[in-house]
């Protein structure tokens, strides 16, 4: 389609309503026209001309594309209607959302957790600088001593979940990135415990730190197979220590 053509709506599902069906023919015209997060779109008077639709049906498109996260609207000098990007935070939160009505368990949450971050640890050994590997140890920082108190074992227990999110960030697969990002957020905010040691267990507190310096040397090294082992060890230990405390995933919203 030529930037100055009409587009014609007319063979679009007729179930949908119409401004429904101009916010699907706007992303089809971002995508034809390659844009990028950033780019400008047409005011609104010329959307009205190569849409064929009136202005409130357009103005209802664009608050579709808006709350979707897909439109930016700026006002004042240079002001306008721009393409968004959706952050990872809030796909997080839509898809948390989903999950809300699907009676997500720890169990489910930990299966899907030892089939990908073995294979996402052995495919960085020897990969990762050491920019990345001393971003990972500052991470560990976080917990190089024991924790106090519950407060502290729950602050440094978010901060192990942060290393593998951020491991992640590492590869080049995004889905496998996003989904194991998502794990550790979900795992982060979303779960409580019903049965708590009356003080820090700190031989948990070892072993887990123990498998995360193992598996940096590992990837140090580039020893994938050890990366691997190091890695379904320690999402091993985490779920058995999941059951003990008896976690469960809260049935509640994420703000987007």
């Amino acid at each position: 389609m030529t930037p100055g053509s009409k587009t014609d709506l007319s063979e679009r599902p007729r179930r949908r309503s119409r401004p429904v069906r101009v916010a699907e023919a706007i992303k089809d015209w971002v995508v034809e026209q390659g844009l990028m997060p950033g780019d400008r779109l047409p005011g609104e008077s010329e959307l009205i001309d190569r849409f064929q639709m009136s202005k409130g049906t357009i103005r209802e498109a664009m608050r579709i594309l808006q709350a979707q996260g897909l439109v930016e609207t700026k006002t004042g000098p240079g002001g306008g209607s721009f393409v968004g990007e959706v952050s990872r935070d809030r796909a997080h939160a839509l898809l948390a959302n989903y999950f809300y009505f699907q009676n997500v368990t720890i169990a489910d949450i930990y299966a899907v957790r030892l089939s990908l971050e073995p294979e996402m640890a052995a495919s960085l050994a020897g990969k990762l600088t050491e920019a990345q590997l001393a971003e990972l140890e500052e991470i560990m920082r976080n917990y190089a001593a024991p924790a106090k108190d519950a407060r502290e074992e729950r602050l440094q227990h978010v901060a192990s979940l942060r290393f593998h999110a951020r491991l992640s960030d590492f590869g080049e697969n995004a889905l496998l990135s996003f989904f194991i990002s998502f794990m550790a957020q979900i795992l982060t905010d979303l779960t409580v415990y019903k049965r708590l040691y009356a003080t820090p267990n700190h031989d948990l507190w070892k072993r887990g730190r123990d498998h995360q310096l193992d598996l940096i040397a590992a990837l140090r090294s580039g020893d994938a197979e050890a990366a691997r082992r190091v890695m379904a060890s320690h999402m091993e230990m985490a779920r058995d220590l999941m059951e003990d405390q008896e976690a469960e995933v809260m049935k509640r919203f994420i703000a987007e």
